[in-house]
């Protein structure tokens, strides 16, 4: 990133973000589920466009639906100068960066009811 360009940026002073995906037709990360889907992207690693839409999420957020068919809601927790801070967003109004560093993993028996 160019100098002049880390005074510009909308998410100065950021750094991971951790995201984990809840939901679906196979109810991601929901009760009893043994699938998991995280991920983590360092904000000064989007796009400025993307960078914009992550700021516009933490400044407002809208809260996504608890329940949605087959829909996806993501946690996305920012590591910044502040601390921590945590937002739910629907699947639409994550960016696509944000949506692919999502892997998938299985919960090995026993060890859903310890997360």
């Amino acid at each position: 990133m160019e100098p002049e360009l880390l005074f510009t940026s909308p998410v100065t002073g950021w750094g991971r973000i951790d995201v984990e995906r809840l939901g679906g037709l196979a109810g991601y990360g929901m009760p009893g589920s043994r699938i998991r889907s995280r991920g983590h992207i360092l904000a000064k690693d989007l796009s400025p466009a993307d960078q914009n839409a992550l700021r516009t999420l933490f400044i407002q957020p809208t809260e996504a639906p608890t329940w949605m068919r087959d829909g996806f809601r993501y946690h996305l927790t920012r590591q910044s100068d502040c601390g921590p801070q945590t937002i739910v967003a629907a699947e639409a109004a994550v960016p696509d960066a944000i949506r692919e560093c999502v892997r998938d993993e299985l919960i090995p028996d026993g060890a859903s009811s310890l997360r």
